[in-house]
């Protein structure tokens, strides 16, 4: 009767659940300002904020445990250090229990790994797993994908969801989400002024800025593009963020050899990132593999600047060639040095451009879209497990 009276014409359709969600987030490193350490904590934040109860996991960090306790959420210090690491996999499968926990949500492939020795012994809520690089995905470890443990997949682009179909994980158990920018911490209204006075520079330079000096993330690249376009610019300016004490002097090393030395500029860590991109004339992203979607490149449309990235993996999903940015070739020097060239010699056309991609990053790649679909997937699994 029930049923029944649910399908005539003019019946309420049933309630959506709102009921806080019991969340383990799972990351099996203590790094805090990488992108995916961030993307997590974001997720974990705002989730939290939308009234669901949340437990972080990850190796013992202090600063971890202090930022997820000023968050009002639960932190579980354990350490990781080996995916097969069964004392791991007891920690986490005690908190999941003690928690009561409904959807873990894997971050990285050590935390997959023991996220399942966990179900071994007995701890099995939903599971869901992050991806959010276009590495290939060994054989020996695609089981790891297509188990039946684990019940959904979040791909951060299209193209990764595409490559994980490829190895044959099944599309219907891949959502693709978008890395999340939180569009009230980069907007255009930020003021770079400060940063550019720091690094000595004027109205007059163009400042040409990377975030992450990763290997894969093409610097040499990027280094190349410069000297290539140094003749033409002399008021041109690079600037590297991020990167640790021993690549710093490497970085000055590789400048010098290509007659850059007093042109470029490194910084280390930085907390002031919006207003580091707010002070750049344009964002480049040299990845040459590895990359998913650039969150420097997410943020710097966020923030109004103009970018140049390289077509890889999730790039063009973001960056639209001519509409929103500019796509070069990967490990292609002299035509990336091309774009900067033309985002220095058409401002207008490129200030355009990144208005554009503020527009794009606002609708579908701000944290509250992020947010929107993370919590529907949660649901849904576990609306499905009860029934």
């Amino acid at each position: 009767m029930v049923l029944r009276a649910a399908g005539r014409r003019g019946a309420a359709p049933p309630a959506e659940d709102t009921s806080p969600l019991r969340i383990l987030q799972l990351y099996p490193k203590a790094d805090y300002f990488t992108g995916a350490a961030i993307q997590l904590r974001d997720l974990a934040i705002g989730l939290a904020a939308r009234g669901h109860a949340v437990t972080v996991a990850t190796p013992p960090s202090e600063i971890w445990a202090d930022r997820m306790r000023a968050a009002g959420i639960g932190y579980a210090p354990i350490p990781m250090q080996r995916a097969w690491d069964v004392r791991a996999a007891w920690r986490i499968a005690k908190v999941i229990r003690a928690g009561d926990i409904q959807v873990t949500h894997a971050h990285k492939g050590r935390a997959r790994t023991l996220a399942l020795l966990a179900g071994l012994m007995g701890a099995r809520p939903r599971l869901v797993l992050n991806r959010g690089v276009s590495f290939h995905v060994p054989r020996a470890r695609r089981i790891g994908y297509t188990s039946r443990r684990v019940h959904a997949i979040v791909a951060v682009c299209d193209s990764i969801k595409r490559d994980l179909v490829a190895t044959g994980v099944p599309a219907e158990k891949i959502e693709v989400i978008y890395s999340g920018t939180d569009v009230e911490r980069f907007h255009p209204g930020l003021d770079g002024q400060a940063i550019r006075r720091e690094l000595g520079l004027t109205a007059e330079h163009f400042l040409v800025t990377q975030i992450g000096v990763r290997s894969w993330r093409g610097w040499r690249d990027v280094l190349d593009a410069m000297a290539h376009i140094a003749p033409a610019a002399p008021r041109a300016r690079l600037l590297f963020v991020g990167a640790p004490a021993p690549r710093i002097a490497e970085l000055g090393d590789h400048a010098r050899e290509r007659g850059l030395d007093g042109r470029v500029l490194v910084l280390g860590h930085r907390e002031d990132v919006p207003q580091i991109l707010t002070a750049s004339d344009v964002v480049v992203d040299a990845s040459y593999a590895g990359a998913g979607l650039t969150g420097s490149i997410r943020e710097a449309l966020a923030c109004e600047r103009p970018v140049v990235a390289t077509d890889l993996a999730g790039m063009a999903e973001l960056v639209i060639d001519g509409e929103t940015g500019l796509l070069v070739p990967p490990r292609d020097p002299a035509a990336l040095g091309g774009a900067l060239l033309r985002v220095l010699e058409n401002p207008t056309w490129a200030q355009t451009m990144a208005r554009a991609g503020r527009k794009r990053v606002d609708a579908h790649f701000s944290l509250r879209a992020k947010l929107d679909a993370t919590e529907a997937l949660y649901r849904r699994l576990v609306v499905t497990k009860a029934a």
